[in-house]
């Protein structure tokens, strides 16, 4: 078994007024603030981090991410133990049917919170097996030998059209009016080799710095605070949330 060394990170960034991200590492939530954590993985039966990035303007953002953040890590810890790969993918499946309708209802309730939604990367470990899960543009690479590599596909208008397209637009999502979200979800746990890192981000990030700026910083041995500095020296223009997770 593995033991996995975490830091996170998750600030405002140096042009928006209000953070609308997220974080949970296990049972710890962090906005504006960073945490750290080390889990050796033979000692839990599940292990849970993941990211939202919220949106929606001034507080709706921040709502959404904060909602869904709270109801994954209450429903993740209710799963009864030792689901089989393919039923826990349904599970995580009807969870995020769930959710959706509960952010629906909320908008529907108070109009101040219409249209409101977030996306959502996760990494997690459960019964023996790792998975990483993905809604929306944020993003999981794994660095190893080396070399970044990006796991997950962005759901957005930029990844779909290529080439010179800058669109913010995502095409899926969490809430935000989104009729028929979708979750990628991977077993990973054959792959995962010790020695590995695995970043999770929100495009505070990604925006901010190329794959290549992200790969160098890794072998450096940045963690999350190190590069959420690098992506506000190069302009912040977006909130910017961040975890690395070392394998040994």
């Amino acid at each position: 078994m593995f033991k996995l060394t975490i830091t996170a990170d998750s600030r405002v960034g140096c042009v928006r007024t209000n953070n609308e991200d997220m974080i949970l590492v296990n049972d710890v939530f962090v906005r504006d603030g960073a945490a750290s954590a080390q889990v050796s993985i033979d000692h839990v039966d599940r292990y849970l981090l993941a990211l939202a990035d919220g949106m929606g303007g001034h507080k709706k953002g921040e709502v959404a991410s904060s909602d869904v953040l709270h109801n994954l890590q209450f429903f993740f810890n209710d799963i009864p133990s030792n689901m089989e790969p393919g039923a826990f993918n349904e599970t995580i499946v009807e969870w995020l049917e769930s959710v959706n309708i509960m952010l629906d209802s909320k908008g529907r309730v108070d109009s101040r919170y219409r249209g409101m939604g977030t996306t959502l990367v996760a990494l997690a470990f459960y019964s023996g097996h790792y998975y990483w899960m993905n809604c929306g543009d944020s993003r999981i690479y794994r660095f190893r030998d080396g070399q970044l590599t990006q796991l997950s596909t962005d759901h957005s208008l930029s990844n779909i059209m290529g080439g010179d397209c800058r669109s913010g637009l995502i095409t899926n999502c969490i809430g935000g009016g989104c009729k028929t979200s979708y979750i990628d979800m991977m077993q990973i746990t054959s792959s995962i080799a010790s020695s590995d890192v695995y970043l999770l981000c929100s495009d505070g990030l990604s925006d901010m710095l190329s794959n290549d700026e992200i790969e160098r910083l890794l072998a450096e041995g940045a963690d999350a605070t190190s590069l959420c500095n690098a992506a506000e020296e190069a302009g912040g223009s977006d909130n910017v949330s961040v975890v690395v997770v070392h394998v040994e």
